[in-house]
Formats: structure tokens, C-alpha cells, sequence
């Protein structure tokens, strides 16, 4: 699991979605008293930017025309973790042809 936090406009559908499902997943484990701190500590998620981050995935998706039907669980946010957008991003780029091809399209995006 990880959140890329990446401009979801650099991501390809099956990096955004695969994100989303992340969000889900995290919150879950939080809600089920699982502990982050691996993720946390290797700067894999934000945990205050969780509901940030999927409604900004949720947007890109139904830009995309992409159905969105699972609203995300409440669940206790702390400032917790920080992603590195940038590194990430080219490890995005490294992976996946697509997203390389969309990171550089909205390059000046943030």
C-alpha cells in the first residue's frame, strides 16, 4: 500500500485506481487498530492527508468518467508521515510508460 500523492492528472487509470483502493484499505486498518508506523516510516502515507487524497482521486476519476460508489469510512486522522511527491513521481515514471507520458504532459502541474 502507498499514497503517491502525485497530481492525479500524471497518473494513469490503473495507478489512480489502485491508489483509491489504497485509501480504503488504510482506513480499514486504521479502524481495525492495525498500526501504520512501517508505512509511516518509509514515508508510504500521510495519514492526515488520507480523505484529502481520495477526494482529490475521486475528482481525477470522475473526470475520467471512471463510476465512483464507496464513499470512505470515518475514521481517527493524526498528523502522521510524510510522501516525498517528487521522488515519487519518478518512481511513477520508472514503472509505467503511461504515467512517464501524463507526468511530463502536466509537468508544470503541481
Amino acid at each position: 500500500m502507498r499514497m503517491w500523492n502525485v497530481n492525479p492528472k500524471k497518473m494513469c487509470y490503473q495507478h489512480i485506481l489502485g491508489e483509491h483502493v489504497e485509501m480504503h484499505m488504510f482506513v480499514g486498518s486504521i479502524n481495525k487498530g492495525i498500526t501504520l508506523d512501517g508505512y509511516i516510516n518509509t514515508g508510504l502515507v500521510e495519514i492526515h492527508n488520507i480523505r484529502k487524497r481520495h477526494d482529490e482521486l475521486v475528482e481525477e476519476m470522475l473526470r475520467r468518467g471512471i463510476k465512483h460508489n464507496s464513499p470512505l469510512e470515518n475514521f481517527e486522522s493524526k498528523k502522521m508521515g510524510k510522501v516525498d511527491v517528487k521522488e515519487n513521481e519518478k518512481i511513477l515514471a520508472e514503472r509505467c510508460p503511461t504515467c512517464k507520458k501524463l507526468i511530463e504532459e502536466f509537468k508544470d502541474d503541481r
